[in-house]
């Protein structure tokens, strides 16, 4: 079973050479860049590694729309620049795929940093993710190209498009909650603190499932992921 990675990037300069070296060990079928509009040198550096990176309308969910609608893999995995997927990753996927009941899924999260606090947040995300089979993008959403295509992608919001998009996977099918972890940056808990964050999130979150307008959201609370 074919999987495309689709990396949505902005002014990832730092980073995005470790993302695809380590996507590249895996193996994928496919394997995509698409930039937002980096004024950095990302999409220099995605060519001096012979990368394919498109460029697309800024957005994370309109670049991962953009990128998806130009693969052709049967699996779409979603994976941010600041993620690192595991070695089992793709047999782990294939594994899950193999349920024809099964739309999709994600991995469960490890933080990079070390403080003890980060233990515990990474057990919550990947908890509360099982107990409600919603993912968020830093546990690395995949889904089936046919069901992407029949919920009609990612919605263009300024923030929870990827909220959106497991809730509609968790209405199209069965959800598989991987156990094998990425591992994701823990930059933003420790620049904004561990329990600041967690209000942060669990406050955008909650308001958005209350039917708040992500526009709204981004525009009093900023981008909270």
């Amino acid at each position: 079973m074919p999987i495309a990675v689709i990396i949505p990037v902005l002014n990832e300069e730092k980073g995005i050479a470790a993302t695809v070296d380590a996507v590249r060990r895996l193996g994928p079928d496919e394997l995509l860049v698409v930039d937002g509009g980096s004024t950095d040198h990302t999409r220099d550096i995605c060519a001096e590694l012979n990368v394919a990176c498109m460029t697309s309308p800024r957005g994370r969910a309109a670049q991962m729309n953009f990128g998806a609608a130009r693969t052709k893999s049967a699996v779409l995995l979603f994976l941010h620049a600041d993620t690192r997927l595991p070695i089992i990753a793709f047999g782990d996927i294939r594994k899950a795929m193999s349920d024809p009941a099964c739309v999709g899924g994600r991995f469960d999260v490890q933080l990079d940093g070390n403080k003890a606090m980060l233990r515990v947040v990474e057990k919550m995300i990947s908890l509360r993710s099982r107990i409600s089979k919603v993912g968020t993008g830093d546990q690395a959403i995949f889904i089936r190209r046919e069901v992407f295509n029949k919920i009609g992608g990612f919605q263009e919001i300024p923030l929870m498009e990827d909220i959106a998009l497991s809730r509609a996977m968790k209405r199209a099918g069965k959800v598989a909650c991987l156990r094998s972890r990425v591992i994701t940056s823990a930059r933003r808990w420790e620049m904004e603190g561990v329990w600041r964050t967690i209000f942060k999130m669990w406050t955008l979150k909650s308001l958005y499932l209350m039917g708040v307008s992500p526009v709204r959201l981004k525009r009093f609370y900023g981008d909270g992921r």
